[in-house]
Order: structure tokens, then sequence, then C-alpha cells
């Protein structure tokens, strides 16, 4: 047998990035041989083969062909006559069907060293339109090699854009969707998947709330760039330089879902499309089955972020219904990510990039000082049930009362 180090470990040692993981091609070997090394068996489709000592996957040589609809619509086809060309020969782009030999020399038949060199994501075949995954997969490597310069070959994009016109988007799982989507959430310029994918006509097929966006005007005295769908990405670029958390990005892709249904006799303005975009929140994370955490932040964002720019100007009262709604008592662990997707949000406006952002320090303190106020001193006191309650979000608002003086007499003093 012959094995071959493939993929995204070959690509990433060309681009002078060091490999996180490292996959292997298996040439001219038989199942049975892996498992007499000790190797065992993992997946359904095809064989692959988990190394005893590494845990890295050994997949052997396979060919494939195309028997129904979507990523999972494939018959594969493994034996000792596969050659290792054939097998790279069905990978997506060419940067990605690179091979090494132990020795360290490259098996490149398909021109990726050229397209590294050029920064160009190109398919390796026609078969590329055969799995509408690659859509999502080609946009995914758009936003991770944003930063060094890559683009789409123009062939590659047309087939993207045939992907999308053909209906075949529609068979892909949600389970693979929202895989896709997190991985692109992670990437160095998640907006540059949402652009791909909204460019060859992927976007409102998959995502058609953020495709209602684009093209919704705001006014511009608060917003200068004035279209809602540029502003999503400028608040996704702020996102992605406050925190590297898929989940803070994600929020700040959904917040202003409900701009996309604002009745067009009140455009420019947008009228309670917090509350307006939250069931519009929960009906996309329920399409694609988004784990709870991102669903539970991307709705309090949703929700609270309007609230959450002009905190300091809200009545007690209201300031105390927005804590609570934002459950920092159960859940205190929320809130700095949800003051993170606000100031996204806040700067990512045309002349606002660079701006400060006062509410997150001035509600992250107010937050602690009122999570002080528990329950203990009632008890003792001889209050019960409901009474309880009450105590402590009567002196919760004198917190908050207190908190609020104090900071803007500080404020009349500068």
């Amino acid at each position: 047998m012959d094995i071959y180090l493939v993929g995204g470990a070959v690509r990433d040692k060309l681009l002078g990035i060091v490999p996180t993981e490292h996959d292997w091609v298996v040439v001219g070997a038989e199942p049975q041989e892996l498992e007499q090394l000790g190797f065992r068996t993992v997946g359904s489709d095809f064989p692959v083969f988990l190394h005893p000592d590494t845990g890295e996957e050994y997949a052997l040589a396979r060919t494939e062909r195309k028997n129904g609809h979507g990523y999972q619509g494939f018959v594969f086809h493994t034996d000792v006559t596969v050659t290792l060309e054939q097998d790279l020969s069905r990978r997506d782009l060419t940067i990605n069907a690179i091979a090494e030999t132990p020795d360290g020399e490259l098996v490149d038949p398909y021109g990726g060293q050229r397209d590294i060199a050029n920064k160009q994501l190109r398919h390796v075949s026609e078969a590329f339109t055969e799995d509408p995954l690659r859509v999502l997969r080609v946009a995914r490597f758009a936003a991770r090699f944003r930063h060094l310069g890559f683009t789409i070959a123009d062939e590659t994009l047309q087939l993207m854009k045939a992907i999308a016109a053909s209906g075949e988007l529609q068979y892909l799982t949600p389970e693979r969707v929202w895989r896709e989507t997190l991985k692109a959430l992670s990437e160095g310029s998640p907006r540059t998947y949402i652009e791909v994918l909204r460019e060859c006509g992927a976007l409102p097929i998959l995502f058609p709330e953020l495709e209602q966006l684009f093209g919704v005007p705001q006014r511009a005295d608060f917003h200068p760039e004035v279209d809602t769908g540029i502003h999503l990405l400028m608040a996704l670029d702020q996102a992605t330089q406050l925190s590297d958390r898929p989940e803070v990005r994600f929020a700040v892709m959904m917040h202003d879902l409900g701009k996309g249904i604002t009745p067009a006799d009140i455009l420019p303005r947008h009228i309670g499309h917090e509350e307006a975009g939250v069931p519009l929140v929960e009906a996309f994370c329920e399409r694609l089955r988004v784990p709870n955490r991102f669903r539970r932040l991307a709705i309090i964002v949703t929700r609270y972020h309007l609230r959450c720019h002009k905190i300091k100007g809200l009545r007690p009262g209201t300031v105390l219904k927005v804590l609570k709604g934002l459950d920092i008592f159960r859940r205190p662990e929320l809130l700095p990510c949800f003051l993170l997707a606000c100031e996204a949000d806040a700067r990512g406006r045309t002349g606002f990039e660079d701006s400060a952002y006062p509410a997150a320090p001035w509600l992250q303190d107010l937050a602690e000082q009122v999570k002080t106020i528990t329950s203990a001193e009632f008890i003792a006191a001889g209050l019960s049930g409901a009474a309880i309650g009450e105590a402590m979000d009567s002196k919760r608002l004198e917190c908050i009362a207190n908190y609020k003086r104090k900071h803007d007499d500080q404020r009349d003093h500068d």
C-alpha cells in the first residue's frame, strides 16, 4: 500500500500555515489490511480508518458516482485499482487536491500549486456541480483566505450559480448547512461567506431572511450607509474584530432580521423591529437546528440591542426589565457576549467604526452591583413567598437609581 498526506494539511503547509489536522489517503489496500494493523473503522458511507496511535483519519482511495439529490446522493467505490489521481479528481478545489508522499514530494495533477500562487479558488473538474454542499464550502474557504487575497475563479463562480439555479441546494440537510455556516462564522471574514452566497444566488435559497435585508433603507442620520444589508456586513466585520466567539458573530448576523419585514409605508423608520425580529430568529434557528447557546444569545441581542444603546437614559424600572430579560441572575455568562454584539452593531455604521461604546462598561458594572442583592437578607428578616421577590426588586430599583444618579453627577462634574 502507498500512503499520502492529502487535502488541508498539504495546502496549509504551502500557505505557511501550521496544519491543525492531518488526513491521509491509502492507495492499493484492502480494508482488512488496515484492520490487521490496528486501525479502527468509522463512517457509514465509505471506509474511513482511525490510526491506532494518532487517531488521524486514513481513507481508502475512492471514486464516486452521483445517484441522487444533495450531499448524500452518491455511490462510492473503493478497491486496490483506484489511483491517487482518481481520488484527487473528486475533490472540490485544486488547492485541496494536492498530495504529499512520505518523502515530501508533492503530487499535484490538477494545478493546485499554481492556484495557490495565483490566489485562486478553482474547481477540480465539472463533477464539482454534482455536490451542492460545495457552494457553501467554497464560500467558507473564501471567508477563510480573504485576508490572503484569495478570490473565486470566474468559471467556478459560474458553476456555483448553476448549482443554485438547479434546485439542488434545497436537498442539503439542515445539519450540513449549519455546520458549514458555523465554520464560516469562525473564519477571518464571515461577511465574505454571506457575500459569496449572495453573489452566486444561494443566499435567498438558504437564508432568505438575510437576503431580504439588502436594499432596505434606514434613516441616514443613524445609519449613513443606509442599506440594512450593508449594515449587516459592517456589523459582522466589527463582531469579527471584537470577538472570536462564533455565537457573538451569529447573534450579530441575526440582530436586524425584523427590518426585513418593515412595512414599506413607514420606511426608512423601523419602529418595533427588535420584537418583530424575534420570531424570525426563532424560525431560522428551528429550521437549521441551531444549538441553544447560539439561539439564546441571538434572541436577546435581537430583542434588546436598541435598549442597550439607550440604556443610560432609561428609567430604573425599564433598566431592571432589561437586566431580567438578559437573564443576568441565572446566566451571567450571556451579558459579556450580549454587550460585544451590541457594540458591533453600534460600530457597524459608516463613520462609527472606531467609536467608543460606553454603554457596555456602564451596564456591565451596574449588573455586577445588582447581582449582589440576594434573597438571604430578606429571608432573615422574616419575609417569605412573593414578598421576597418584591423586596428584592425594590432594592434592585434603588440600586439602579443610585447608580444612575452617581454617574449622572460624575458626568456633570466632568
